[in-house]
């Protein structure tokens, strides 16, 4: 009786709709891509080099962080010598990083 009704207000003529509306989630899209794709895709590159450009001879670490010297290569396999006398056959896939030359005669 004493307090009025509040109705709500519309808008005085400004639509706020079409490209402004899809400006943050557009700049969200933007930002995802700097942050996490790009880089992404920079180490797939880097680890694809990496395997093409690996060779018999080369000492390597494995994903399971064995360290070993490539003894021979079939397609997608390899050989790796872990041990005098002892080796093993893995994917390529499993190969994290190729050491400098000497580094397990230091290990």
């Amino acid at each position: 009786m004493w307090i009025s009704n509040a109705f709500a207000q519309t808008g005085a003529g400004s639509d706020s709709g079409g490209l402004m509306g899809f400006l943050p989630i557009l700049l969200m899209f933007v930002v995802l891509y700097f942050i996490m794709i790009r880089p992404q895709m920079k180490r797939q590159k880097e680890t694809r080099a990496m395997l093409d450009a690996l060779a018999v001879g080369d000492e390597i670490i494995t994903v399971g962080g064995i360290l070993g010297k490539v003894t021979a290569m079939k397609d997608q396999n390899v050989t790796v010598e872990i041990a005098s006398g002892t080796e093993v056959i893995m994917q390529k896939g499993a190969i994290t990083a190729v050491l400098p030359k000497g580094s397990l005669k230091a290990a």
